[in-house]
């Protein structure tokens, strides 16, 4: 490459480095479909989060739910193409039957066992759950509460006790919301606070970084346009390794009283790291102490794959919004399942009855036509109604088939009391980590609380380790931190995303494990570890 061609391809760098990374993967996948037309080779996207397996259980309940369930509509009508509405009275006894005659039907065993849990363990009525599940797979009514449906709710209580709060029933009972996955999860959030005063333009906003990109984009719309703080997970080892944990000069950034709210992910994204004891019992004392109306929104979406995982809605769950996305864990990214919980005693209603008389005035009039106290309206039920601009209240809700799956993936996780699914998805992750860093020819690293659903390279860190800091200087002067990127497309037909897009480490590159074949990530770790080799012969040749 002469040195106007290398001029231009930095420039051409540099003005990828400023978009989102979802972005600059487009770019990516079509260099790298380049390389596959002329290669014959299979492209190997990484940069997607979605897994290639999928909670099969679960889904067999599900379509032999449906069988049921017609065969419950077409009980109270059948004509030609045409049946009619599900009834209650009698529903859990004709399930039993049709469950004893169709016990060969693939998922009827979790579906017996998912509704004596619901029986036996929750105390709802049988006949009432059942009704539910069955008019909720039928889909021929509003959902209803919109919120949430009874009892799905009080399954996915469970779950969310279970693996967002490590089994203690102690925390108390959250209000569920069922929202189109965890990105409809943000948006309404950031909205209802936004519509409500407690986040208003200018407000100081703390966001831990490493993180899913749109929480700052988001952040830094006109609409919102926060005054962001980074805390930075920028603490290492004695071997200056990443640990991918926040150390005290960061978190005590959140002393101050000013920073009305901290958006988070954890485990992070993407170093797939779950926050450590020490931090979490750190974050705990600044809250209390120093800053104890502040207002936390936790996206916990990957800690089911991080031995005894607890998300800041167990330990401050007065202060925080948790909101958990099914996709990953489950395998459903198709069907956008997520949930927003608010603790029933909680800091956004407290909030909300000490702002000026002005503005409940204001936020009167924009829910008056739901209640005739709005004042009273508590801010979980502000967001179903801002899911729908207020006035289609009456139609808001996540349709109700989603929330019957929902229902029985929580069921599935809360009967499986070894734990045999979730070793499984576990180990996959953990196994590719192994097999990307035996293709890179490096030792695997050590870190603890690690979820392995990601990992985070950081090409810096390398760079200082094996081959000193002048090679490092080279790098920095001669490249841009997503040239690998490029690289890695062009010639192997690789797509990773860059580290730096998601306000990690500038040089580091984000891996997906979980979305490609085992043996892929033996060849992703090769081609990144030739591709690396190359950086040190052309600097080699300069010395």
């Amino acid at each position: 490459m002469n040195q106007e061609d290398f001029t231009m391809r930095r420039e051409m760098e540099r003005s990828y480095s400023a978009i989102s990374p979802f972005e600059l993967k487009n770019k990516l996948i079509e260099l790298a479909k380049g390389h596959q037309k002329k290669s014959a080779r299979v492209m190997l996207n990484a940069g997607r989060g979605n897994p290639n397996w999928i909670s099969s259980t679960p889904r067999d309940a599900f379509f032999s739910l449906g069988r049921f369930a017609m065969v419950e509509s077409r009980r109270v009508w059948e004509e030609p193409d045409l049946a009619g509405k599900p009834v209650r009275p009698g529903s859990y006894r004709r399930f039993l039957e049709f469950a004893a005659q169709h016990r060969e039907m693939p998922g009827m065993s979790l579906l017996r066992d998912v509704i004596e849990y619901g029986r036996d363990v929750l105390g709802v009525d049988a006949d009432a759950f059942v009704y539910e599940l069955v008019d909720g797979i039928i889909g021929d009514n509003y959902p209803e509460p919109d919120r949430m449906l009874v009892h799905v709710e009080k399954v996915v209580h469970q779950f969310l006790i279970q693996e967002m709060c490590a089994g203690d029933e102690a925390v108390g009972n959250f209000d569920l919301f069922a929202v189109e996955g965890a990105t409809a999860a943000m948006c309404y959030i950031f909205d209802t606070l936004h519509e409500n005063y407690l986040l208003q333009p200018k407000d100081k906003v703390a966001v831990m970084v490493p993180i899913f990109p749109p929480y700052i984009e988001i952040s830094q719309l006109s609409k919102y346009n926060f005054d962001l703080v980074e805390i930075h997970a920028s603490a290492r080892d004695e071997q200056g390794n990443h640990t991918w944990q926040y150390p005290e000069s960061e978190l005590a950034k959140l002393e101050d009283p000013a920073i009305k709210a901290l958006f988070l992910v954890n485990p992070s994204n993407p170093p797939s790291v779950a926050m450590n004891e020490e931090t979490i019992q750190r974050l705990v004392g600044i809250v209390r102490e120093k800053n104890p109306g502040l207002m936390i929104i936790s996206d916990d979406v990957y800690g089911t794959f991080v031995d005894g995982f607890r998300s800041l809605m167990s330990v401050l769950p007065c202060n925080t919004i948790g909101v958990y996305s099914f996709s990953k864990y489950f395998g459903v990214t198709g069907w956008r399942l997520g949930v927003v919980a608010v603790h029933q005693n909680n800091v956004f209603d407290e909030r909300l009855k000490q702002l000026s008389e002005d503005k409940i005035a204001i936020l009167n009039q924009r829910y008056a036509s739901m209640t005739m106290h709005p004042e009273q309206l508590r801010l979980i039920d502000r967001m179903v109604a801002d899911s729908r601009q207020v006035a289609l209240n009456h139609t808001a809700g996540l349709s109700t088939p989603q929330q019957v799956q929902m229902a029985l993936f929580c069921g599935f996780a809360l009967l499986d009391k070894e734990n045999r699914y979730k070793q499984l998805t576990k180990d996959i992750c953990h196994r590719r980590m192994r097999l990307l860093y035996q293709g890179l020819g490096l030792p695997m690293p050590n870190i603890p609380n690690d979820a392995d659903y990601y990992t985070e390279f950081d090409l810096e860190e390398w760079s200082n380790h094996h081959y000193g800091v002048s090679f490092t200087k080279f790098l920095q002067a001669n490249y841009e931190p997503i040239d690998i990127l490029f690289r890695l497309a062009e010639e192997s037909g690789i797509v990773l995303l860059n580290g730096g897009g998601f306000h990690g480490p500038t040089w580091s590159i984000r891996v997906s494990l979980a979305n490609l074949n085992d043996d892929s990530y033996t060849q992703i770790g090769h081609a990144l570890h030739a591709a690396l080799e190359r950086y040190v012969e052309e600097w080699k040749a300069t010395q």
